[in-house]
């Protein structure tokens, strides 16, 4: 299973109109194929036809990514199949705004990537719908990718919102996963009557080269239709869709070339493969197996410490039943002079000191009535 978000940081670039478009292409394929919806504003789900209240949606996904949930939330859409091939959706959600946090933690980064670890076997294809934005949901897209395709319009606004989205991309792969990778840029909206775009798509070539996809995918009401009545592009009849459909059909053999040309993964330092017990699900890895602590000592490289052998003492008896240990005590003889009364210590109330901070605890004595209780 090969997973690709489809991204802008510029809203109304046409971005769910790429991923559907692929999606449609994977169809025709006969590619199993997952479409995720991360984008609260839901379009990618309304164009496959998923409509309706659904008890789980993506939002369940990010609060639980169990298996019970994530096969729960999964849907089909209402394309169909076609050779063999098919494509569910997993429905977007209003809610999944509030997972969309500017700051996430390492454990939210990791949600869709342990939730698309329970399904790796059911799906060719997993295509994310991100938001327009750098927060955590499109974070959370990209580390559970193996490309990012970036959407873009030859407009200024635009080229300056690809820039910022390859240097994000950057510091995903540098501070989280190396698995990602940067597919290319591709243009959308493109009038070729347009000097202004021209100059702008010869600047994106300048900024990024061969990330440019060499293809541009041009403005037709076809792309409008087909989401209007939730079905493939490749099914829409006239010669305008078809040639739309050819397009997404090369962008699609783009993809999947790129995803044959993933390099390994690199090696993991000494010590961190000491922590293969602590490692996150990830796809295309075992799932976590339960040790002992002999064996997780030894995982560690720690020494495990054997006990010690009972001494045998006629002066010790163990009762096995109950573990406990009676030892017997000398007799003391009595002193002739009488012991003098030793005045009982005060004793402290105990405290737990953390450092930095410590607090006091409170002991009731059982025996004696609090003040308030005598004033009831």
């Amino acid at each position: 299973m090969h997973v690709l978000s489809v991204s802008s940081l510029k809203g109304g670039v046409g971005k769910t109109t790429i991923a559907l478009g692929l999606a449609s292409a994977a169809f025709a394929a006969g590619l199993r194929t997952l479409v995720i919806d991360l984008d609260p504003q839901c379009d990618a789900t309304t164009g496959l036809g998923a409509v309706g209240p659904f008890d789980n949606n993506v939002a369940s996904v990010l609060k639980d990514p169990k298996h019970a949930v994530v096969s729960k939330a999964i849907v089909s859409s209402t394309w169909g199949k076609s050779a063999g091939g098919f494509v569910d959706v997993l429905p977007g959600s209003p809610k999944s705004v509030h997972y969309d946090t500017p700051h996430p933690t390492v454990r939210q980064t990791w949600m869709l990537e342990e939730a698309l670890h329970r399904v790796e076997k059911d799906y060719d294809l997993v295509i994310i719908d991100t938001p327009p934005s750098i927060n955590a949901l499109t974070r959370t897209a990209w580390v559970a990718s193996d490309r990012v395709l970036l959407v873009t319009e030859p407009g200024i606004f635009s080229v300056v919102a690809a820039e910022r989205a390859q240097r994000a991309l950057e510091e995903i792969r540098v501070a989280i996963t190396r698995r990602v990778q940067l597919l290319g840029f591709v243009v959308n909206r493109y009038r070729p009557a347009s000097k202004e775009q021209d100059f702008r798509i010869d600047e994106l070539k300048t900024m990024f080269g061969e990330l440019v996809l060499p293809k541009y995918l041009e403005e037709r009401s076809h792309l409008q239709q087909t989401q209007g009545a939730a079905r493939p592009i490749h099914t829409w009849p006239g010669e305008g869709a078809v040639e739309v459909a050819n397009f997404f059909t090369w962008l699609l053999q783009q993809v999947r070339e790129s995803f044959e040309q993933t390099p390994a993964e690199p090696r993991f330092d000494a010590k961190l493969e000491k922590r293969s017990i602590l490692k996150r699900l990830r796809r295309g890895k075992k799932s976590a197996e339960k040790v002992t602590i002999e064996k997780a000592f030894e995982i560690l490289g720690e020494e495990v410490a054997e006990e010690p052998e009972p001494i045998d003492s006629p002066l010790v008896e163990q009762e096995v039943a109950d573990e406990v240990v009676i030892e017997e005590q000398p007799e003391v003889e009595p002193t002739a002079e009488p012991i003098a009364d030793v005045a009982a210590e005060p004793i402290s109330e105990p405290s737990t000191d953390t450092g930095g901070w410590s607090f006091k605890l409170e002991i009731e004595n059982p025996g004696e009535q609090s003040p308030e209780s005598n004033d009831n």
